[in-house]
């Protein structure tokens, strides 16, 4: 699921947004899965995370961009 850095740049904002949503709702059912006792690999919820920190910083980074030009 991890998308590069390049790929990620090349996305609209609203890719962007749709992107950070699918994998929030991911980190929701890997959290339910964890929760259960059926999720066996653990480091799934680390790289999640890590996915959505990265997609909310190229959103901020537009925000700010924007508001800038403005």
């Amino acid at each position: 699921m991890a998308k590069k850095e390049k790929n990620l740049r090349s996305l609209t904002t609203d890719q962007l947004e749709k992107e950070l949503n699918d994998t929030r709702e991911e980190l929701m059912k890997l959290r339910f899965q964890m929760s259960t006792g059926e999720l066996t690999d653990f480091t799934r919820l680390r790289i999640t995370r890590r996915q959505i920190a990265r997609l909310m910083t190229f959103l901020n980074e537009r925000t700010v961009t924007t508001e800038g030009e403005a």
